[in-house]
Formats: structure tokens, C-alpha cells, sequence
């Protein structure tokens, strides 16, 4: 299975900065190292014109040219550089990668070792969030599709980082092509919800069981509504931020709580064939090796369901490890 990333674009954050930057470093070395079945590759950036596809041509030159406010670089929460810059195309980048080897390279699955930045608009960042990774690979996707095939491509996003989806909410709001789901804490961050196609709003505190059956209910729903049009990718942001050890999840999903959230997702998706670009999403766990412990889960997890992912003469398997 492959993987991307853009972890050598470290940003020189101030000192005491809550972002923990390191974690794609160490999520990248334990792939590496642990998960032989996982081939780790560079992120291409994305190209001016593909974060157009989603985001305002004003917003992506003042990224680009550093021209941001101050109020704006705040509403990110990185200080602008030019290595901000890189890795916020390359984080796109690597999710436009993954999408491509999901669906066109017929993999069924592969990862973006980041990713998952759902609080960017079309016209501005936010909580750590430049451009938004999964509307442009979304909206790319469909137009290779288009290109390649002369069909529409409908795409759903399954997003269970803890905090709502709401910039991607909003990009898609009047999309019937992408159908947004987001199952996240109800008091969480962003506190001025979008409305997404699907939102499962859970109470701080939240433990294993109801979370599973919420996802299982929600799922469940997603699908019904797509009806004799189901989708044809996925984009899952894996988010390990619902943690109970997570300094901002307020949630409380035991890891293995969170290994069955993944095994769920992963087996309805291949029960459908659809294939899937992962993105880890958030993850601020106290000890940052419970973060990246989380995210190694994710990864061997889809690793499995890339193995058993349908192909010719393959009987149907379980994508469980």
C-alpha cells in the first residue's frame, strides 16, 4: 500500500506552540519500520491551479505572495514562511496522490501521512488548516474522471476527526456530487457548526459503545440516502483526536475503541467497492506517542483492507488485522 508525505517541511512554530509537529515525522518512521507492506513516498505540491479547483484565487495568492493579515495568520494559527507554503501544497499534494492510487491506479486504498485539513474554506484558513486538502483532490478526481471517462464521479467524505468538517461543509454545501459526513464532538471546536449532508453530534464524554453506534448509524444512513447512485471514492480523515488521552478531543474512545471505528469504515467501503483516500487528520494526544500510536493502527489497518481490497478471482475478506 502507499503513503505520502510532506513531513520535511517542519515550521518554525514559537515555543510553546500547542501544534504538534513532530508527530508526522515519528508517524512516518514507524511506518517505515513497523509496517513493511507500506511504501512511504514524498508528496508532489499541488499546483496553483489544482487548489483553485476549491479555493478562491485572492486566498491562494495570499498564501503564496505573503500577504496574509495578521487576523488571518491567526485564524490558521501558524505564523506565515515560505516552508508554511511548501507544506501546505504538499499536504494537498499528498492527498491528490493517495486519491489517484485509491482510483485510478486501482489500489483500493492508500494514505496520506497528514492531511485531513477540513477547517479551511474557499476563502480562508483556520485552525491549522491553509487550503483544504480533500475539496481539491475531490474536485480533481472528478474532473480526471470526467476526462478519462465522460461520467460524473460522486465522491463521499467520512470525516471522524473530533471536530466538525465545517470548512468542507461549506465548499460542498450546494455539491449533490459530494455527500459530507461528520460524526464529531457537539461542543468541540469550530463552535459555529456548518451544516454538513450528514452530522452525528456526540456529548463530551462519549465512550466506546454509543460512538460505534452512532458511526454504525450514521454509515448506515449515508448509504441508504445515496440509494442507486452510490459513491465512487471515498476520503476518510481518521482523526486520532477522539482519543480519550487527546489534550483537545473531550471525548473518551479507548484505542481499540478507535481500531474498530477504522476496521468498520474499511470493511463497508470495500463490502462496496469503493475505494478510499486516508488522511490522519487531527491528533494532540498528551504523550505524543499515543498519537502516533493511534495513527500506526489506522495505517496497518488500512494496509489490511488494502490486501484483501477486491480484484479478479478474489473471494471477499474481512479487513481486519
Amino acid at each position: 500500500m502507499r503513503a505520502f508525505h510532506s513531513d520535511q517541511f517542519v515550521l518554525p512554530l514559537p515555543p510553546g506552540h500547542t501544534f504538534p509537529m513532530t508527530k508526522y515525522r515519528l508517524l512516518r518512521e514507524a511506518a517505515e519500520t513497523t509496517l513493511s507492506g507500506v511504501r512511504v513516498t514524498e508528496a508532489p505540491p499541488a499546483s496553483d491551479g489544482e487548489l483553485a479547483l476549491a479555493h478562491e484565487p485572492a486566498w491562494i495568492t495570499a498564501i503564496v505572495e505573503g500577504t496574509t493579515s495578521a487576523a488571518q495568520q491567526r485564524e490558521i494559527g501558524f505564523p506565515w514562511s515560505e516552508r508554511m507554503v511548501e507544506r501546505a501544497r504538499r499536504s494537498v499534494g499528498a492527498t491528490i496522490a493517495a486519491a489517484r492510487t485509491a482510483l485510478f491506479e486501482r489500489e483500493g486504498v492508500a494514505a496520506n501521512l497528514a492531511g485531513g485539513t477540513h477547517h479551511a474554506y474557499a476563502h480562508k484558513g483556520s485552525g491549522y488548516c491553509v487550503f483544504n486538502d480533500v475539496a481539491v483532490a475531490a474536485r480533481l478526481m472528478q474532473a480526471e474522471w470526467h476526462r478519462a471517462f465522460r461520467r460524473l464521479l460522486r465522491v463521499i467524505v467520512i470525516d471522524l476527526d473530533v471536530h466538525q468538517g465545517n470548512g468542507t461543509a461549506a465548499i460542498f454545501r450546494d455539491d449533490p456530487t459530494v455527500f459530507t459526513l461528520s460524526l464529531h464532538g457537539a461542543k468541540n471546536f469550530p463552535f459555529r457548526k456548518e451544516a454538513s449532508d450528514l452530522d452525528v453530534e456526540l456529548p463530551d464524554g462519549c465512550t466506546d459503545t454509543p460512538y460505534l453506534a452512532a458511526l454504525d448509524g450514521a454509515l448506515h444512513e449515508a448509504f441508504v440516502r445515496h440509494g442507486d447512485t452510490p459513491p465512487a471514492l471515498a476520503f476518510y480523515l481518521a482523526g486520532a483526536d477522539p482519543h480519550e488521552n487527546d489534550r483537545l478531543g473531550r471525548l473518551k474512545i479507548s484505542a481499540e475503541g478507535l481500531a474498530e471505528r477504522d476496521r468498520r469504515v474499511f470493511d463497508a467501503l470495500r463490502a462496496r467497492g469503493i475505494p478510499v483516500a486516508v488522511s490522519m487528520a487531527g491528533g494532540y494526544g498528551r504523550e505524543l506517542a499515543t498519537t502516533v500510536a493511534v495513527q500506526r493502527r489506522t495505517l496497518e489497518l488500512a494496509h489490511a483492507c488494502w490486501q484483501a481490497w477486491p480484484r479478479p478471482a478474489d473471494a471477499p475478506a474481512q479487513c481486519a488485522a
